[in-house]
């Protein structure tokens, strides 16, 4: 039997073919006579799934055709009744959608991945402070030191406990890294050492206070808090007490910010190849280049108007060496945070997060710009 007997009304003279016109389908589907073998039941149309009747679709009327052949008998349930209404044609054969074109995805701009203008305004107020009194009264700029110490080392303890639970001696730490800056600045490099080694005896000493589980871990911590904050930070003190301070350390100051200024717009405009992406994925070898290029540029220029008896090759020398001792500092203070699995160090300054997060490229940097100055032009 054809598809296309499907649906039309049964031949004269075969009305048991399709049931009772009356009483509804009938039961049986073949033809009355012998029963039809094998070859010709595989030639019939298999019956449809009767589907849930929640999810059946209503039609009307009482057409004979594979819709309602998928009831034999009337509802599916006994206490269930349904009227069997007829689609209309648009939503039998719905034509077909044309073809909407897809607008491809706006291509996303690059992010900083911080509050960019909220960054520039903390930067430009803390180089305010910072100058004015630099150059009005030194000793008001020791203390600017001492403070941003005792933040970064606040900083740097409340992570380590936090994270790691290793409490790092605080009070000791505060005032010793305190007095090893005003030691650096009153008696120069045999102050800071002697301050140095009475902070870590202090440290050792204080932590005996409490249980003896942990001791080890907490008091290496704190000795390596105290050389890593305040000692670094004492060659600031020591650029300071030579005639030409204010200046020396200016120009410190303003190749370190050059160095960073330059790596960030280099690397984020054409950094293509990571620098050390296991420690910090947003370095580029790109964004060394800036920050090498920009500070040679910016130490000739400060050597040369800047500093007295400089010559512009050393600053080219010093430029060099402060971009690459400002981009170790920033990958050690990222090594920290990653092994800590923190991004900032604190949130103290909105956009840049933390003091340690400002000082971690100036506190390696301190001791090599010291140390080049008084090869270049002298300690005093």
């Amino acid at each position: 039997m054809s598809d296309s007997s499907w649906g039309a009304p049964p031949p004269a003279g075969q009305a048991g073919y399709w049931g009772s016109t009356t009483g509804g389908p009938a039961q049986a589907a073949a033809p009355a006579g012998p029963a039809y073998d094998a070859p010709q039941a595989q030639q019939t149309r298999p019956m449809p799934i009767v589907p849930d009747v929640t999810d059946v679709p209503v039609y009307g009327g009482n057409q004979d055709d594979d819709r309602g052949a998928a009831s034999t008998g009337g509802p599916l349930f006994r206490d269930e009744t349904f009227q069997v209404r007829e689609l209309p044609a648009e939503t039998q054969n719905p034509e077909p959608m044309p073809d909407v074109p897809q607008t491809p995805p706006a291509p996303q701009k690059k992010s900083a991945g911080r509050d960019l203008s909220a960054a520039i305004g903390v930067g430009v107020g803390l180089g305010v402070v910072i100058v004015a009194s630099l150059f009005i009264v030194k000793a008001v700029f020791v203390g600017v030191v001492a403070v941003a110490v005792v933040v970064g080392l606040w900083e740097l303890t409340s992570r380590l406990q936090e994270r790691k639970a290793i409490k790092a001696p605080l009070v000791p730490l505060a005032v010793g890294g305190a007095a090893m800056v005003v030691a650096g600045y009153v008696r120069g490099a045999e102050g800071a050492w002697v301050a140095m080694a009475l902070t870590a005896l202090a440290v050792l000493v204080w932590r005996m206070t409490e249980p003896p589980e942990g001791y080890l871990k907490d008091v290496t911590a704190g000795v390596f808090a105290a050389f890593y904050v305040p000692f670094l930070a004492t060659f600031v003190a020591l650029m300071l007490t030579a005639d030409d301070g204010p200046w020396r350390v200016l120009t410190f100051l303003l190749l370190t910010v050059v160095s960073d200024t330059g790596a960030y717009a280099v690397g984020w405009r054409f950094g293509r190849h990571k620098l050390a992406p296991r420690i910090s994925p947003g370095k580029t070898r790109e964004g060394l280049l800036g920050a090498v290029l920009f500070a040679m540029v910016a130490g000739a220029l400060c050597m040369h108007f800047l500093i007295d008896d400089g010559i512009w090759w050393q600053g080219l020398l010093l430029g060099l060496a402060v971009a690459a001792s400002a981009t170790l500092g920033d990958l050690g203070e990222s090594m920290i945070k990653r092994d800590l699995g923190i991004k900032d160090m604190g949130t103290l300054l909105p956009g840049h997060g933390g003091i340690m997060d400002r000082l971690d490229s100036l506190l390696p940097t301190a001791p090599v710009v010291w140390l080049l100055m008084v090869v270049f032009v002298g300690s005093s």
